[in-house]
């Protein structure tokens, strides 16, 4: 073959190859989209993600929505739900009879009680709904104000975990104190998005991030070759900067945030946030916020410890942690300064 014909034969095979090339990744290059929702956790929920239609992309977020609302049905203590027996339902009748308790519910006492309860302590309590009741009903109503201490005092009379029966052969839940009451929203949100996003993975969801009222899920990363999610830290003191500092969230890890800024009330110039230290009944003072990224599959255990640090000295925090392989923590205190953990990886935003 001549050069001038074999230059020009290579020439039109190196096209045809970039154009195929070109043609493939116009063909698998997914677009990114974004479904938000008002009706789960009491909060504001988004997913931001990538798909290769928006037919595939609705039929994720359908099925990952109805998994979500389930979950919130399942842990709702104020509204009982045709079809299921959720936690309204135990609260109401376990201190009558052992209550037969259906498998999603099993699961996640079995989950508690193995797992977190070991861990956190006394620190996060899901017997403790006396006592949260109590600064629900205060941070609700019309002139918000401290509940009196007696009351404070006699509620934590009632939140002892031992009077909590877990019959693991007949499934059932009871309560051999009648005026213990439950409350699990110190770990519901992050079990519910960790099954949720475990079940989105498995339908075929290969790159979306999760934020659940400030609860973030990395699944996959992003589509096209563009990297890792990236998530931000919120700065508990005001929005001057809105964020404080950003990390990368690699595939399945999730993100989980603790602060007294977000659901809280002020009375005679004090602030009175939602996360109680059980110690005392109050409201946390320790810090301003906490956040945990959690190794990956272990959003749940990582609400949890959020929840349990922002509710403990740092230095009791730390030998918490150290108890829990591939966690680390930010601390954010009310005079803006920070500490965290070895091998946090979070950087200044900006």
């Amino acid at each position: 073959m001549k050069p001038a014909v074999r230059r020009a034969a290579l020439g039109a095979a190196a096209a045809l190859a970039l154009g195929g090339a070109l043609f493939w990744h116009a063909l698998t290059r997914q677009t990114q989209y974004t479904t938000t929702w008002f009706d789960l956790f009491d909060t504001v929920s988004m997913v931001r993600g990538y798909a290769r239609s928006q037919e595939e992309w609705d039929a994720q977020m359908d099925a990952l929505h109805a998994d979500l609302l389930h979950y919130h049905q399942l842990f709702d203590i104020y509204h009982s739900y045709d079809g299921m027996t959720n936690l309204c339902d135990v609260n109401t009748h376990a201190a009558e009879a052992p209550v037969p308790l259906e498998d999603d519910l099993f699961d996640f006492f079995q989950w508690y009680t193995g797992e977190v309860q070991p861990v956190t302590g006394s620190a996060v309590n899901i017997a403790a709904g006396a006592v949260l009741d109590l600064w629900h009903d205060a941070r609700e109503s019309d002139a918000p104000a401290p509940p009196e201490d007696a009351r404070i005092q006699q509620a934590l009379a009632h939140c002892d975990p031992a009077a909590l029966r877990l019959d693991t052969d007949a499934r059932t839940l009871f309560f051999t104190d009648p005026a213990m009451t439950l409350d699990v929203g110190a770990v519901a949100k992050g079990y519910a998005v960790e099954r949720a996003a475990e079940a989105a993975e498995a339908r075929g969801l290969e790159s979306a991030l999760l934020n659940i009222g400030g609860n973030l899920r990395a699944i996959g990363q992003k589509a096209n070759g563009e990297g890792p999610w990236t998530a931000g830290i919120e700065n508990p003191l005001g929005s001057d900067p809105a964020y404080i500092q950003t990390l990368a969230l690699p595939a399945g890890c999730s993100l989980v945030v603790s602060g007294d800024y977000q659901r809280y009330f002020e009375y005679e110039g004090q602030r009175y946030a939602h996360l109680i230290d059980l110690t005392t009944g109050y409201p946390a003072r320790y810090c301003s916020s906490v956040a945990v990224l959690t190794p990956p599959a272990r959003g749940g255990t990582g609400d949890a410890l959020s929840t349990a640090l922002f509710c403990l000295p740092e230095a009791d925090g730390r030998r918490l942690l150290e108890q829990e392989e591939g966690f680390s923590a930010l601390w954010m205190y009310p005079d803006g300064s920070t500490a965290a953990t070895d091998g946090w990886p979070g950087r200044p935003a900006g």
